[in-house]
């Protein structure tokens, strides 16, 4: 590949129909793992020590985040698009988002709508700050490490936004398998926008990117939560490991390529010239 070519592609997939079906199987794992660890395996062991939940979500949150890191920081220094580690670090910030989400919902006391609203002002003052820095928030202009500094970050908060949704909604009244209902209606109005409307392209991709989270947290949360809780009270271990390898197989059989950058007027008559 020449040097111009490689110019001419970003750091992350393009957004097909197979990204959006793996990133819903990612969010979905993302809620199975994340609670495998700090409700499964920490909550069982803060109990015994007769500490509160609190710690099972602020161990799970740091263990996820510091794999979050490692995992952003070999996205940044990697020269191309790599399927492996672009998933790999998106599952894992779809699972520090679950952790984050339980922390703020349950555990600072301002419930599933302070934790909602806090989280979303986050996303958007992130992409505030990342459009007043360089001028786009598009998918399609993330080539250098400042701005996958900021698609990471906004990434992050916006899992977290998905994963307090998703509760909230259960939470409401609408249970795991209404809430999956709802959020997978409301993607579906996004894609007929997409095909019909000429609305922003960049809005229509990160709002869809916020509610395929909630989707997977609400069919996450259906498969692994108690009967008696609306769930299926399926082993969170094993529906995370069936989930992983389902996405291992959808990686390997659907197209994994690098999305096209946004080239600037400027910049195709500097290659021309």
């Amino acid at each position: 590949m020449t040097h111009e070519s490689r110019d001419a592609l970003t750091k992350v997939p393009a957004v097909t129909l197979g990204f959006w079906i793996i990133k819903i199987l990612a969010t979905t794992l993302g809620e199975t793992g994340g609670d495998s660890v700090s409700m499964s395996w920490l909550g069982e062991t803060t109990a015994n020590a007769g500490q509160s939940e609190l710690n099972g979500y602020l161990v799970g949150t740091a263990i996820f985040g510091v794999l979050l890191v490692v995992l952003v920081g070999a996205q940044i220094r990697a020269r191309s698009f790599n399927p492996w580690l672009y998933w790999a670090t998106i599952i894992a910030s779809t699972t520090a988002g679950t952790t984050l989400a339980d922390f703020a919902d349950r555990s600072l006391g301002i419930g599933y709508p302070g934790g909602s609203l806090l989280l979303l002002a986050c996303v958007l003052g992130t992409l505030y700050v990342w459009y007043r820095s360089l001028g786009s928030v598009s998918v399609n202009t993330v080539v250098s490490p400042r701005q996958e500094i900021f698609y990471w970050i906004t990434i992050t908060f916006s899992q977290t936004l998905g994963t307090a949704l998703g509760d909230w909604a259960a939470d409401a009244g609408l249970g795991y398998a209404g809430g999956a209902i709802a959020f997978g209606a409301a993607l579906l109005i996004l894609a007929a926008l997409y095909y019909w409307t000429r609305i922003s392209r960049v809005f229509l991709f990160w709002a869809s990117f916020i509610l395929t989270r909630p989707l997977g947290a609400t069919v996450g949360d259906f498969f692994d939560k108690p009967i008696d809780k609306g769930g299926l009270d399926v082993s969170r271990p094993i529906a995370s490991l069936i989930l992983l390898g389902i996405i291992i197989a959808l990686i390997l059989l659907l197209p994994q390529r690098a999305g096209r950058k946004d080239v600037s007027g400027a910049e195709v008559l500097a290659r021309v010239g």
